[in-house]
């Protein structure tokens, strides 16, 4: 493997892995996948393109403004489709069936919104690549890289050591029990749903940036949790590592076998570890409830 495709596929798999992330962190705490994640994605994307557009926004602008649209479209998300059924504690049946839900009807607001059409953000970057040495990377690349490891770092840092990260873990471990600690459990289900929208409100601009912005942008948000899964479903250290190979992997077949046969080739390793490993490389036997 060259420099140059290690390098675009770490990148690649930074952004997989914010979308596997908050996959991951959804998954932690109520035990169900959040499908409305991907259009959350897009509703953040495209408000941030728009006011880039009206304001001429740099990228650092760019970026908060998306994660903001993503913790305010995730918070109004938890409170409309997830809030009662969680105090009914219905089945997680219910959860999933409204993600779908809500995934559809944010798609369908932006494709009323915009209709069929393709969007590109503005060119941030005077200089469209970097030459190290030989290994010339794409400048949008290295700035996915950087922005989506700084991004992970913090959160693993507000996860592992703050109080409102502990009182997460201990949700994510049981709810019931945490409520009787007095942790205000539906506080903290609020917070991670946020967390989760500013993530997704990241990987929403990057992949605009590095692709191209339409309605269903958020289909790709498939890749995360195809990385969920060879990780395992619940384990955010495994989400990143499943995004990082993936995205690694994902890039090398591109550069072989061509864009057709590498999409195929990742649905056929998540197969691969559904049957041999389900619950991936660092996850546990965790399941959704019935």
């Amino acid at each position: 493997m060259s420099i140059q495709v290690l390098i675009n596929g770490l990148a690649t798999g930074a952004v997989y892995a914010l979308i596997a992330t908050g996959f991951a962190l959804i998954f932690n705490v109520l035990k169900f996948s959040n499908f409305s994640h991907g259009a959350t994605m897009t509703v953040a994307a495209f408000v941030a393109y728009f006011l880039v557009s009206a304001k001429g926004y740099g990228i650092v602008p760019t970026l908060i403004i998306g994660a903001l649209a993503g913790g305010l479209v995730a918070f109004c998300g938890e409170f409309i489709g997830f809030r009662r059924i969680l105090k009914n504690h219905s089945s997680a049946t219910y959860f999933f069936v409204s993600s779908i839900t809500l995934g559809t009807l944010y798609e369908g607001l932006v494709t009323i919104k915009v209709g069929s059409n393709f969007f590109n953000y503005p060119q941030f970057f005077e200089k469209s690549t970097v030459e190290l040495g030989k290994v010339v990377i794409s400048t949008t690349d290295l700035m996915m890289l950087i922005i989506s490891a700084v991004a992970l770092g913090i959160l693993a840092f507000v996860i592992q050591k703050t109080r409102i990260g502990r009182a997460l873990r201990a949700v994510s471990f049981d709810r019931d029990t945490a409520q009787l600690m007095g942790i205000d459990s539906t506080r903290i289900i609020q917070f991670t749903f946020v967390v989760s929208g500013v993530i997704a409100g990241l990987a929403g601009v990057f992949l605009g940036i590095k692709y191209t912005l339409y309605p269903s942008l958020g289909s790709l948000v498939v890749k995360g949790f195809i990385a969920s899964v060879i990780g395992g479903l619940g384990s955010l250290t495994g989400a990143v590592i499943g995004a990082v190979l993936l995205g690694l992997v994902e890039t090398l077949l591109l550069s072989i076998m061509g864009s057709g046969y590498s999409t195929i080739a990742t649905f056929a390793i998540m197969l691969v570890f559904l049957l041999l490993r389900p619950r991936g490389i660092a996850g546990s036997n965790v399941q959704e409830k019935a």
